[in-house]
């Protein structure tokens, strides 16, 4: 049994505690916004926040969950940052196929959401390098953040 708080609701499945947590919270977690793509950790489509920190969750197992809050896209529908995020990647065409898209609203919202002033595009690419998208060659994905994060900032 594994045992943890998923998008803020209580959650146990009886998935072995050493199946990877990104199959556990997709098969088991109805999670199915936490997409799996490489299985590496190198692409972080699986990304989510593990205590608040944007995790891959396909090099955790899901023992390593246990007992902790775990967020998906799904669980930040409320978060303003997310949302004005998701707005933007539309308004600037950052989404194409839309497979990576979960993984960079969560390391965007924790990139913005981190920062005191607005973020420069190297320090938006550098907070990215661990998310990879194979359609928008990032400028367009790096504009809405650099937007999000103006307006995060006042």
């Amino acid at each position: 049994m594994t045992s943890l708080i998923l998008n803020g609701e209580q959650w146990t499945t009886a998935v072995n505690p050493t199946t990877r947590l990104s199959a556990a919270l997709r098969e088991s977690g109805g999670a199915l916004d936490v997409k799996e793509g490489c299985l590496t950790g190198h692409c972080g489509a699986c990304t989510i926040l593990l205590d608040g920190q944007p995790v891959k969750s396909c090099l955790l197992v899901s023992g390593q969950a246990e007992g902790r809050s775990v967020i998906s896209l799904k669980g930040l529908s409320t978060d303003p940052v997310a949302t004005y995020l998701q707005e933007s990647f539309s308004r600037a065409g950052a989404v194409q196929c839309g497979f990576c898209t979960p993984g960079m609203i969560i390391v965007a919202t924790a990139l913005v959401k981190a920062s005191e002033v607005p973020l420069s595009r190297d320090d938006i690419r550098a907070g990215l390098v661990g998310n990879l998208c194979r359609c928008t060659g990032y400028h367009k994905i790096v504009t809405a953040v650099e937007e999000a994060s103006y307006v995060h900032e006042s």
